[in-house]
């Protein structure tokens, strides 16, 4: 599998500096910054960018487990609620929680939460971010 790559560049001090964010695939290319980050600037932070991460590989992961189970899957949002935080002298991701509704034909909701828990504990992302409390919220919806 190929390597996927993302490249960052900062100009600047940290609170009036300013940076761009570029994916390898070229699906984004956009400025970031101290506003962006930490108040409510314009431009994208390395948080959404991890939530962005987990949210799409959740989805994936579970759409492909209840599809492999079977299960005839319509649809499967998920938004990750990433949560920056000071923690003693430093800021720190502290929480990523995952809100997922689930259109799936089929399945009762006992084995939907089952799915969805696990794919949470196994999906690709959720793995590299052991560090980091991952909450889930999952509900069917028709």
């Amino acid at each position: 599998m190929p390597a996927r790559t993302a490249e960052a560049t900062w100009h600047g001090n940290l609170q009036e500096g300013s940076g761009s964010v570029k994916l390898g695939s070229g699906a984004y290319d956009g400025p970031f910054s101290f506003k962006s980050r930490f108040e409510d600037g314009t431009g994208t932070n390395p948080e959404e960018l991890i939530g962005a991460a987990e949210a799409g590989c959740f989805t994936m992961a579970l759409s492909a487990r209840l599809s492999r189970s079977g299960f005839d899957v319509e649809s499967v949002h998920t938004t990750a609620q990433v949560h920056l935080e000071k923690v003693g002298d430093n800021f720190s991701i502290t929480r990523i929680h995952l809100i997922n509704e689930s259109n799936i034909m089929g399945i009762e909701d006992a084995a939907f939460q089952e799915h969805a828990a696990e794919t949470k504990k196994s999906c690709i992302v959720s793995r590299a971010l052991t560090g980091v409390e991952i909450t889930l919220e999952a509900k069917l919806i028709s």
